[in-house]
């Protein structure tokens, strides 16, 4: 069967207190919105809409551009005729019509995979999920006969007393039969007290129309799923949730977490077997962290790509790199474009930003390096600069070859190239480019003589 998805996203999210929509506010690395159509995607949508206002269709369609099919919904009347919106995009095109809301980012696919198999197993017109909550109070409850055949839904305000002490309730999400929806859309009646139009008024049709075993229903095996955002708090308490299930994935395919409590990963992270994350650790983005590494305490690290057996210590990588064994900190910082090749050791309080480090190069603490090339196997003392903003406003690169050995406190002026083997002394100002094998020293630097160097010693 053809699967089309509606996502009601036309809220404005009044109690976010926000100028952002309340679906594209980040929970878990993605917005609120992005959880719920990559829902739909695992269970196999074949369209997927967004039902916005006009308010959000603006930035909603920015951050997510062509990947979705967007409606208006002109005026906020209910549930049922933001569905509505939808009719053009999906009647006739797809078999069964699945509805999410764009703030609930926590039910799990197996749930929706349940949702669809009992409907398409009953033939029902509608499938509808529920959860025990405790208290119901403000739900619709769910009233079944004594086989458990779904009766009807019940407003808590129009619930007799035998009736609001049901604790099973209505969750809101719903799957239904295409090609009856929208006929059925046409039934519903505004409301008398606000005159808006309920989804939740289907299930009475269908049992008009069809009587008992029109409408199915699954009942949710962890309540957290039909929890929803209407503000900042909830935000929060979803984001707990999404949390602790990402934790509780990578501890079961091997990560040592030494505190969840402390520890935070966001949904597309990804960590090897046997690597270890100390308390403080926050992994954000696309990032990626092989086996067998140690990372924390107290460490970010965002949109970066971590390889086997490296070290983070108390430190912070911003959409870097580092390769196989390396390892820096305390308190270094990798900035966007950094590379550590294999087995790079950066040192205490340094910093890397769009630069490569070769293959063994060692960095000593109280440095910095940008804008740079080093070879590998090069010595990097502490306090060394790459001075590579100049006075022209414009940024210079450094290139120092490899098996260099920069003294401490050496001040590198771009744009500058060291040979590889060269040496600066210590509190060096290198403005001119040092040939390979040349001994530097001095303010400005001056090569005072060669030493005897065959790179392919060191190689």
């Amino acid at each position: 069967m053809t699967l089309g998805v509606v996502v009601l996203a036309a809220g404005q999210g009044t109690r976010m207190r926000s100028s952002l929509p309340k679906v594209l506010h980040p929970v878990a690395g993605l917005p609120l919105v992005e959880h719920v159509t990559r829902l739909a995607d695992a269970v196999g949508a074949q369209q997927i809409v967004l039902v916005v206002s006009e308010d959000t269709l603006a930035p909603i369609s920015a951050a997510f551009g062509h990947r979705y099919r967007y409606v208006v919904q002109h005026e906020r009347l209910g549930t049922g005729h933001a569905v509505a919106q939808a009719r053009a995009e999906l009647e006739g095109k797809v078999d069964e019509v699945l509805v999410l809301y764009g703030a609930d980012p926590l039910m799990r696919h197996e749930s929706l995979l349940e949702l669809l198999a009992v409907r398409r197993t009953t033939n029902a017109k509608a499938a509808i999920v529920s959860f025990q909550a405790d208290p119901p109070t403000g739900y619709g409850r769910i009233v079944r006969d004594e086989t458990g055949a779904v009766q009807a839904i019940v407003e808590e305000r129009n619930a007799s007393p035998e009736q609001r002490r049901i604790t099973e309730v209505n969750q809101g999400v719903a799957l239904y039969d295409g090609a009856w929806l929208w006929n059925a859309l046409d039934q519903v009646q505004p409301n008398s007290l606000n005159g808006e139009y309920y989804l939740t008024d289907l299930v009475e049709i269908a049992l008009h129309e069809h009587g008992l075993g029109a409408v199915a229903a699954i009942q949710l095996r962890d309540p957290d799923e039909a929890l929803g955002v209407n503000d900042r708090i909830q935000l929060a308490q979803v984001g707990a949730i999404l949390n602790a299930r990402k934790i509780r994935a990578l501890m079961l395919a091997g990560v040592t977490v030494v505190d969840p409590a402390t520890t935070f990963v966001d949904h597309d992270v990804q960590v090897g077997m046997d690597t270890t994350l100390l308390p403080g650790t926050l992994l954000k983005g696309r990032t990626t962290i092989g086996a067998n590494c140690m990372i924390g305490p107290n460490s970010l690290i965002e949109d970066s790509q971590i390889g086997d057996y490296c070290k983070i210590s108390y430190s912070v990588v911003e959409q870097a790199q580092m390769d196989l064994g390396a390892n820096i900190g305390p308190y270094g910082h990798l900035r966007r474009g950094a590379h550590l090749m294999e087995h790079v050791h950066m040192g205490n309080f340094g910093e890397v930003k769009n630069a490569t480090l070769g293959a063994g190069t060692k960095m000593g603490h109280f440095s910095y390096v940008g804008d740079a090339t080093i070879g590998e196997n090069v010595n990097i003392g502490a306090g060394t600069i790459t001075c590579n903003f100049t006075a022209d406003g414009k940024k210079h690169h450094t290139e120092i070859g490899a098996n260099a050995f920069i003294g401490s406190d050496s001040l590198l002026r771009a744009p500058v190239k060291i040979g590889a083997g060269a040496i600066t002394g210590a509190g060096s100002v290198v403005t001119k480019d040092i040939p390979d094998g040349g001994v530097a020293v001095g303010m400005p630097a001056r090569v005072i003589r060669h030493r005897k160097f065959e790179q392919s010693e060191n190689e």
